[in-house]
């Protein structure tokens, strides 16, 4: 199980923040229950940061992260924030550009541990919306990949 440094809960539900190394690891979506609150400077930005992404989505966040392990998941995760605002990509088309098989892009999306401020609900099957977060498709983690691109596009205007 998971330390978390922070509990934080917001319109989209609730979520451990772990901390290691002064990077933060982790973003969990947690099942109801309590907060608790920072235990570290780093997990109170954090939910500060979290505050201002629940109150405009268009936040971009800032955080020190841990980084990810391998080369594939750098270029992967700079992929994923250079996706805007409000529109999607399926993963066809990044793991063209990652050079690479859409099941990797999959795997990867599924392992994202950071899906908030990496955010992995912007790719899509070509042919409908995907899993997320290893939720295969009509989950409750795909209810919320839903929430979270339907109040993009919203925020967007209606793009994507």
């Amino acid at each position: 199980m998971t330390e978390y440094e922070a509990i934080w809960s917001g319109t989209p539900g609730r979520f451990g923040i772990a901390i290691a190394d002064d990077f933060v690891t982790r973003i969990d979506r947690l099942e109801s229950g309590p907060g608790r609150t920072p235990g570290h400077p780093l997990a109170a930005e954090t939910i500060r940061q979290l505050n201002a992404w629940s109150n405009d989505p268009r936040h971009r966040f800032d955080l020190p992260l841990a980084p990810a392990p391998t080369p594939f998941q750098r270029r992967f995760r700079a992929a994923l924030r250079a996706v805007p605002f409000g529109e999607v990509v399926t993963y066809g088309e990044l793991a063209r550009e990652l050079a690479t098989a859409p099941r990797a892009v999959g795997n990867a999306c599924g392992a994202n541990p950071i899906a908030l401020v990496v955010p992995c609900h912007r790719v899509v099957a070509a042919n409908g919306i995907g899993g997320y977060g290893r939720d295969p498709e009509g989950g409750s983690a795909v209810e919320f990949k839903r929430w979270l691109l339907e109040r993009e596009r919203e925020m967007a205007g209606g793009a994507g």
